[in-house]
């Protein structure tokens, strides 16, 4: 069984931060996207992954050639235009072959384990399973409807719906999908959707079942989600304990857990937590930080106000910023300067 990971998507609302890193390799508790995704592919068994992306998108090439060693085998396949989710698992077919895969979409984060899907896949009666959950704005995703253990019927972002069981970004498919895809038309956005190429298995009594899950889960495709999803990742590394690099240097401070300090750090003077990532090399001296997200490379130093809900983008530096304010929220891209006489 193989595992398929789609990250060729430009992630444009997050720019400027997906401009200059690809939106999979968007960090969450100092930790990839993409790394997530392959993780929880591993820890069901599936150690053979293709990762399908823009043929521009050098950085997450650079990625996996960097990776630390282990007995994963990752096949890099190119989709040259984004045409949906279907044409990215077309253009996986070669490395498929006929075998069942686990597809997951590269900038969702889900807690929950995907065993059960690789487990339903594998049963001779189905022929694809699809995680959903229960939200409560059916209008933004792709919703199931289900009966009898099966889904019997699927549309893509509806207006008003019946349903409200979405489909968060893992599916579990045998080969029956990629005819399935051959025979679907775009939609009016010009892409194959996934959507209906499940339709189409349904439409042909093909079965398809699914697994509902309470844990959480976040499609990091904004400035406010990915600050949702570093909150409850850091909230499930471990609640009651800072997780600190032993290279970093911490003098003079109080970390209030959950936070996550990267190796290479150097901090003083200053309260951080709860709800923080530290990323490496960052420099932070007589500051309060909470529920925020600090890439690499970022120097801050004497901030007055209690920093809160912010993002600082790789190699910002701001220095002595005096505001009234009790509190401040902000969102500094990459290498931002404020420096203050």
């Amino acid at each position: 069984m193989k595992g398929l990971i789609l990250v060729a998507g430009k992630g444009t609302r997050l720019r400027p931060f997906s401009l200059a890193r690809a939106k999979t390799l968007i960090p969450v508790a100092n930790k990839p996207l993409l790394e997530y995704c392959i993780e929880s592919l591993k820890k069901i068994g599936i150690n053979e992954i293709g990762i399908v992306l823009n043929p521009l998108q050098k950085d997450i090439c650079e990625y996996i050639d960097n990776r630390r060693a282990d007995n994963t085998s990752i096949t890099l396949i190119y989709q040259p235009k984004a045409k949906g989710i279907g044409d990215a698992v077309r253009q996986a077919s070669d490395f498929l072959k006929t075998e069942p895969f686990i597809l997951l979409l590269g900038d969702n984060l889900i807690n929950e384990s995907l065993l059960s899907l690789k487990e339903a896949i594998l049963s001779s009666s189905i022929n694809g399973a699809v995680m959903i959950t229960k939200v409560s704005n059916p209008s933004e995703f792709g919703i199931a409807h289900v009966e009898n253990n099966q889904i019997i019927n699927v549309e893509e972002k509806p207006k008003n719906s019946a349903s409200n069981l979405a489909i968060i970004g893992a599916y579990a498919f045998d080969s029956n999908v990629l005819t399935a895809i051959n025979h679907i038309q775009p939609s009016s956005r010009g892409e194959y959707e996934i959507t209906d190429a499940i339709q189409w298995l349904i439409n042909h009594q093909y079965n398809i079942s699914y697994q509902i899950t309470k844990k959480e889960y976040s499609d990091v495709g904004t400035i406010e989600r990915w600050l949702e999803a570093n909150r409850w990742v850091l909230d499930s590394l471990n609640r009651s304990e800072e997780t600190t690099d032993p290279s970093t240097i911490i003098k003079n401070c109080k970390l209030i857990p959950p936070v996550h300090i990267d190796k290479n750090c150097v901090l003083t003077n200053s309260t951080i937590g709860p709800y923080v990532s530290v990323s490496q090399g960052a420099v932070i001296d007589n500051c309060r930080i909470q529920d925020s997200i600090i890439l690499e490379n970022v120097y801050v130093s004497d901030v007055s106000s209690l920093i809160t809900h912010s993002i600082f983008g790789k190699g910002t530096k701001i220095d002595k910023l005096h505001i009234e304010n009790t509190s401040i929220e902000c969102i500094f891209f990459d290498d931002t300067k404020i420096i203050s006489k």
